[in-house]
């Protein structure tokens, strides 16, 4: 919906094939040709509905999915993906079988979910008053993201909130074991 260029009757498309998977939507072009990671300026098709999902936390900054997409589908395909865009904007995915085995997938979600929650913490450690909100912006991460990964290091006991929302502080319960 927030790409969605709706003055075109194209139908947008998401296509998941063998060797690769490809994106097509209709779009108000500003440029013709390949974009890059390089050059990629955020330019709202729908700001409205784009400030509306990021408000409510289901949509992160513009342009951050082209970011992720360079940063992670080298890890998951072993290629680049392309972007290219026209009247009709596409994304193609590169896919790779051996790239895409359960176990690897797996090890690089649990080492980025642990970097992540080292992150929070490192943040937490600077600032032991600071909020959900502030450690989102400071990581340029949805809100909700930060709140799952905190939840679950509450449930793991080695986060604790002391106080209020408002007023109060995180105690970080490293090397102690809960009762």
């Amino acid at each position: 919906m927030v790409h969605r260029e709706y003055t075109s009757t194209y139908q947008a498309k998401f296509v998941i094939e063998k060797k690769q998977m490809y994106v097509e939507n209709a779009n108000r072009a500003l440029q013709d040709g390949v974009l890059t990671s390089d050059c990629t300026e955020p330019y709202p098709k729908n700001p409205i509905i784009a400030d509306f999902f990021q408000n409510i936390g289901y949509a992160d900054k513009l342009a951050s999915g082209v970011r992720n997409l360079y940063k992670y589908n080298k890890i998951y395909s072993g290629k680049n993906s392309e972007f290219i865009e026209g009247d009709v904007f596409r994304i193609i995915v590169p896919l790779n079988e051996k790239f895409s085995v359960e176990n690897t997938t797996q090890s690089t979600t649990q080492s980025a979910s642990d970097g992540l929650e080292e992150n929070i913490l490192k943040l937490i450690r600077e600032e032991s008053t600071i909020s959900q909100k502030e450690i989102a912006d400071q990581l340029e991460m949805n809100q909700n993201t930060v709140n799952y990964y905190i939840r679950k290091m509450q449930k793991n006991e080695l986060l604790v909130r002391e106080g209020t929302n408002r007023k109060g502080q995180w105690i970080i319960r490293e090397g102690e074991k809960p009762c």
